[in-house]
């Protein structure tokens, strides 16, 4: 598959999302795990995970990381060159809005518990998951620092960053901002200017949510007739033709597809073979949606 580069790790340009075999509504394990094989299968060498993806419950934290580990362990061939990517400043303790904690001794004790789960001595990529307001930014971000210079984590990332953000960890972090994962799709564009500081600085840039949302992402070619037009003359779904606009944005862009299903995971892959015309990716750019 078409390589992307995360820091200095390079791995496939789409990538897969864990989060929705471990939140309300999930599958059962064998089908997790088969859509996890069925990604190593095809390439995908970059998972992204959470502590946080979980039934809301405090004896669920950590579900869908010891899921990944469980299914790459299993996994009948070479993973060595997989990146396992997780989160943490996140919480779910109870149903309703997440919580955040970005306090320094947490997030630093919270990748500790992160790595024992995904079985590694250190995490290939942390990502401080949410800004806690009740914490100053870069007091957070300088717990990553620690964890990269205690050989706890690899790489460091955020999420749910805006521009100043961005800037701040990696002036933090002395230039060793991997990467930040922000919500961009063809529903949700708001991140335009965090993608475009990312290409500037040469940051991985990781869409979540790239195709609008567990809710909405069946439902991507109705919404939006432009990405369903372009899919019916290439002959793919309108969900590839939204991960191959979001490729060609920029080449630090990695999108990372959730799927709960193997079909899901091989349909998103294939948009690492499609190349966009200027024209095509023109009229993408000022696609609205339709009215209803």
């Amino acid at each position: 598959m078409k390589q992307r580069v995360i820091g200095d790790v390079s791995v496939s340009a789409i990538g897969l999302g864990g989060m929705p075999m471990s939140i309300e509504g999930r599958p059962d394990e064998r089908q997790s795990i088969a859509t996890i094989h069925a990604a190593l299968e095809a390439g995908v060498t970059l998972i992204d995970t959470a502590d946080a993806y979980h039934l809301a419950a405090y004896d669920e934290v950590g579900h869908n990381e010891s899921l990944i580990a469980k299914a790459v362990r299993e996994f009948h061939g070479d993973t060595s060159d997989v990146l396992i990517a997780t989160k943490g400043g996140h919480l779910r303790p109870e149903p309703g809005p997440w919580a955040q904690n970005g306090r320094p001794e947490y997030l630093k004790e919270a990748a500790k518990a992160s790595a024992k789960r995904l079985g590694v001595d250190a995490v290939g990529l942390y990502q401080f998951h949410r800004p806690d307001p009740a914490v100053p930014y870069a007091d957070s971000i300088g717990a990553l620092a620690e964890l990269l210079d205690e050989g706890v984590i690899r790489m460091a990332g955020i999420s749910n960053a805006d521009p100043d953000q961005i800037r701040t960890a990696n002036e933090v972090l002395d230039g060793r901002l991997a990467s930040v994962q922000n919500q961009f799709s063809p529903k949700f564009r708001s991140s335009e200017p965090e993608l475009a500081l990312c290409d500037e600085l040469g940051i991985a840039f990781l869409p979540w949510s790239p195709l609008g949302g567990i809710a909405n992402a069946a439902d991507l070619g109705t919404a939006y007739e432009d990405f369903a037009y372009i899919a019916r003359d290439r002959g793919v779904s309108p969900q590839v033709v939204a991960l191959a606009w979001e490729l060609q944005k920029s080449d630090v862009v990695v999108p990372i597809p959730g799927a709960s299903r193997p079909q899901s995971i091989l349909d998103s892959v294939t948009a690492a073979t499609i190349k966009l015309r200027p024209e095509d990716v023109a009229r993408l750019d000022a696609s609205q949606p339709a009215v209803a």
